[in-house]
């Protein structure tokens, strides 16, 4: 066990190294990883047997290199390097500093997709296995393995190089990995999903990672102003949480449990930001923003004009919503509850934070100090819904009631949309389509909103924000429903201000050669997904039928498959593919959703996988995720429908 413990440490804190230095020997992170690998089980077999070697790092790293020579000879290339290779395994030298930085702007390089990239990265550079990572971001092993594999095969088949960017060229490879070890300190900071607030473990990983970006790069301010955000956010954990768990809001904390060194760590970073010179970039600014925070004994202390100033900095160099959101936090703080609702209540409209759980958390808040007790309990009720987290979840509904004296006169807009769909003479396709309807409404202005307070020009901004660059089709199905829902609940002016859009009778044709060649090679795109896309290409059948495929009516050989009483056919590109994504099931659907079904929503037998106890993917979901992944490829950032897959139709084999 103790053999077991010290290599799972030394493995963790030079895992990095190791794969960085055999990835400058075979140019190639996956080969390096497998090389890496062998090292480690030559460790485990070995370490408990003959015991720990003095140096086990040296062990480890000569022992990669080993394989690492061993297999360039066998591959019978880089003849010439061989004697450079074995000269410096005599020599047992290290690996330059400079690979681990090579090796991190490799994981996170721009070709990778944001996921891949924060998979790849605690992987490589973090140590961590398939199932750590898994935990920590609450998927599934295969899902992770999935990511991790393909971002290796996205960047061998791009062919990115193992050097070093010069000047401003390493500046901007440098934000993108800022940007994974940022998105990776978030997710451990403040959970998206689950029922902890906080994920230790990710917190840790991401200021490691951080510390050793700033070793590497000594003179580049945006990686010590990182570095100095994510001491002194880190330095609030033990005062975040309450004892059951729940959220404690930064200017209830007590201050006395904020962690001291971490703090003289935050510090120490920000004067080495300082010191690099330069104009303060976006990590600069949100660590000079935590700073103020930091530096005041108490809440009351705290120079709310000054983080307003910053914000406003910060806006400009980065225009997003939730900066301005921040912002609106700090101006209601500095000035007035009023100031900040200004800014809050001009994001409504903005389909970024359509369902963004702190715009109304946020809101609330405000109202609340503004007095407004029925305005802002909706608002937290409505944030409570939005939010992933379930401690977040609780806070927030307990926080609505306190107010004790609020509450909906009359019947509320959740009460009545779910009497509207309960109506015993509409159908279950109508009732699914009015129900898409009537949920983006409840999530836009909360179930708890009054009926009577109902305004056409509040549906219209919600439309806009959900619907506005949607098609005619889509546009004219929604505002019926609203129409019906309006003339139902006797508010038959809520739909006034929609006007209907002209539609077009023809529809679009297929998705032209090139956009297809960028769909097929597009980076990140998981094994289901393609399947998909190509059996829909290639079989020129209906989304409908091709979703209905089970794994058991398949013939591969014959490369087709039985829908109903027809047959759907295809060609090679489905025929590599299809294998790997059945994976050796032999019963169910071919194509699953990515969770199990909850208790409540059990699907029909015929749609349920008897191997996994997953569902069949939906025809909504598919075309959710087409429309998400060929936005890119869309000149009106919409993206396309699955029907565009089609090329020349290939008629169904009638039995």
């Amino acid at each position: 066990m103790d053999a077991h413990r010290t290599i799972d440490a030394v493995w963790k804190s030079e895992s990095a190294r190791i794969i960085a230095g055999l990835t400058r020997m075979v140019r190639d992170v996956g080969l390096a990883e497998e090389l890496a690998q062998d090292a480690l089980v030559a460790a485990l077999e070995q370490w408990p047997v003959s015991g720990v070697p003095d140096n086990p790092a040296a062990w480890l790293t000569t022992t990669a290199r080993r394989r690492a020579v061993d297999h360039i000879r066998r591959s019978q290339r880089l003849t010439r390097k061989q004697e450079e290779l074995a000269q410096d395994l005599e020599r047992q030298q290290e690996p330059e500093q400079d690979d681990v930085l090579r090796l991190m702007l490799v994981s996170c390089h721009p070709v990778l997709s944001t996921d891949a990239r924060a998979a790849l990265t605690l992987r490589l550079l973090g140590g961590l296995t398939v199932e750590e990572i898994a935990r920590a971001f609450l998927v599934t092993g295969a899902e992770i393995t999935q990511r991790v594999a393909a971002a290796k095969r996205t960047l061998a088949e791009a062919a990115v190089p193992f050097e070093l960017p010069e000047g401003p060229q390493l500046a901007g490879r440098l934000a993108s990995v800022l940007e994974v070890v940022y998105l990776i300190f978030n997710e451990g900071y403040s959970a998206t999903s689950g029922d902890d607030l906080m994920r230790p473990g990710l917190c840790l990983e991401a200021l490691r990672l951080g510390r050793l970006l700033a070793e590497l790069a000594p003179r580049e301010a945006e990686v010590h102003g990182l570095v100095a955000l994510m001491e002194i956010q880190a330095s609030r954990s033990a005062a975040r949480t309450g004892p059951a768990g729940e959220p404690v809001p930064l200017h209830e904390q007590n201050r006395g449990r904020w962690d001291p060194l971490l703090i003289r760590r935050g510090f120490t970073a920000m004067l080495r930001a300082r010191e690099a010179g330069g104009t303060p970039g976006v990590y600069v600014l949100q660590a000079a923003i935590a700073v103020c925070h930091a530096q005041a004994r108490t809440a009351e202390e705290t120079d709310w004009a000054r983080i307003a100033s910053l914000y406003e900095a910060l806006a400009r160099l980065l225009p997003t919503p939730v900066v301005q959101l921040n912002r609106a936090v700090a101006l209601g703080m500095a000035y007035g509850p009023q100031a900040g609702l200004d800014v809050a209540d001009a994001l409504l409209a903005d389909p970024a934070l359509r369902d963004y759980h702190l715009l109304p958390g946020v809101r609330g808040d405000l109202l609340a100090r503004l007095g407004r007790s029925e305005e802002a309990r909706r608002e937290l009720l409505r944030a409570a819904e939005l939010t992933g987290n379930a401690a977040e979840r609780d806070f927030l509904r307990r926080r609505a009631g306190t107010f004790a004296d609020a509450g909906p006169s009359g019947p509320t807009l959740g009460e009545a949309s779910r009497a509207f769909l309960g109506r015993p003479d509409l159908d279950a396709a109508t009732v699914h389509a009015y129900g898409q309807t009537l949920r983006r409404l409840c999530r836009a202005l909360g179930e708890e909103q009054p009926l009577a307070s109902l305004t056409a020009g509040r549906v219209a901004e919600v439309f806009a924000t959900a619907w506005g660059g949607a098609a005619a089709r889509t546009w004219n199905r929604h505002r019926s429903a609203v129409r019906s829902f309006g003339a139902w609940a006797s508010l038959d002016g809520i739909g006034a201000e929609l006007e209907r859009r002209p539609e077009s009778r023809s529809r679009p044709g297929p998705l032209s050669a090139a956009r297809l060649d960028a769909l097929w090679e597009g980076p990140g795109v998981p094994l289901r997904e393609r399947t998909l896309w190509r059996l829909l290409h290639e079989s020129g059948a209906g989304v409908t039928a091709v979703l209905s495929l089970n794994v058991e009516d398949l013939d591969l050989e014959d490369r087709r498959g039985r829908a109903g009483d027809r047959w759907v056919d295809w060609r090679s590109g489905t025929a590599r593919l299809l294998p790997v994504l059945l994976a050796g099931r032999t019963r169910g659907p071919v194509f699953l959703s990515d969770r199990r079904p909850g208790p409540a929503r059990t699907p029909p037998r015929e749609d349920l996988c008897p191997e996994t106890g997953r569902r069949r993917l939906s025809y909504a979901r598919a075309e959710y995720l087409f429309k998400k992944a060929t936005r890119p490829l869309d000149p009106a950032g919409i993206g396309f429908t699955l029907h565009r897959l089609k090329a020349q139709p290939v008629p169904l084999r009638q039995e």
